[in-house]
């Protein structure tokens, strides 16, 4: 299977990391001796089930070390824009290939294992996106200082993993729900209007649960989904704060000196 990690974007003067990373590419900010995106191109390394990289938002000069065959594409200038782009270059490198494995460059704490558990499980059925999350016990027993918000279902508290696999055709074939994604990705009334006020009122209310949530979702947007609970909190620590490097900074020091 072939991966796309997403790299693209500097902070800015006004970003909380900004004292930490300066003018280097945030997916470069060097966390416990080696660049944050680096950790988890090594993941995909000693992964069995990812043959070859995108990276998306950097260059071949970044100094990333890669076993694998890797190609950079630059930044499209958003988050969805970049996500699309990632997987059209799977497209044009592997005709044939009907799935791809989409991670973000800031969640160091993964590993080959954690990266074929999420694969492996996703293909257990026929799905055009699986979207990985995870529960809060999970996530709090690991990193109780996280912070990360949860979406507060009636049986089940998650919050949104970051390493989730497309169907292909989904991303390259269908223009509408894309146009309608990057159109609302900066407008709140938008995005609620997408999923439907009807289910934005029973999430408030905390009367769906997570199956139901799944199925209205997918019917909305009419993709054929499934939510992966995956038992990995590193899928879904991710740094964007400050203190959420430190935690994975020591971490990740914890790990590799022990």
């Amino acid at each position: 299977m072939d991966s796309v990690i997403i790299a693209g974007g500097n902070p800015k003067q006004d970003d909380l990391l900004y004292p930490l990373a300066g003018d280097v590419p945030k997916a470069l900010l060097q966390i416990s001796g080696k660049p944050m995106i680096q950790w988890v191109v090594d993941a995909l390394n000693e992964s069995k089930t990812v043959d070859r990289i995108v990276i998306v938002g950097l260059d071949s000069n970044s100094g990333i070390h890669c076993e694998k065959p890797i190609s950079f594409i630059p930044d499209q200038g958003s988050m969805l824009d970049n996500i699309r782009g990632g997987i059209k270059e799977v497209s044009n490198i592997s005709p044939q290939a009907e799935h791809a494995l989409l991670l973000s460059a800031d969640i160091p704490g993964i590993t080959g294992e954690m990266v074929d558990w999420t694969v492996n499980t996703a293909l257990e059925t026929n799905h055009d996106l699986y979207y990985s999350i995870v529960t809060r016990d999970v996530m709090e027993s690991l990193f109780p200082s996280s912070k990360r918000s949860f979406v507060r279902l009636k049986d089940i508290d998650v919050c949104g993993g970051d390493m989730n696999l497309f169907r292909i055709s989904m991303v390259t074939g269908r223009d509408d729900l894309w146009n309608k994604l990057i159109a609302s990705r900066k407008n709140a009334l938008k995005q609620a209007s997408l999923i439907g006020f009807d289910t934005l009122l029973l999430l408030l209310l905390r009367q769906l649960t997570l199956e139901q949530l799944v199925k209205t979702v997918t019917r909305r947007f009419n993709i054929n989904g499934r939510a992966v609970l995956s038992p990995f909190a590193e899928v879904a620590m991710d740094v964007d704060k400050p203190f959420q490097f430190d935690i994975l900074n020591t971490y990740l020091e914890q790990k590799t000196s022990g």
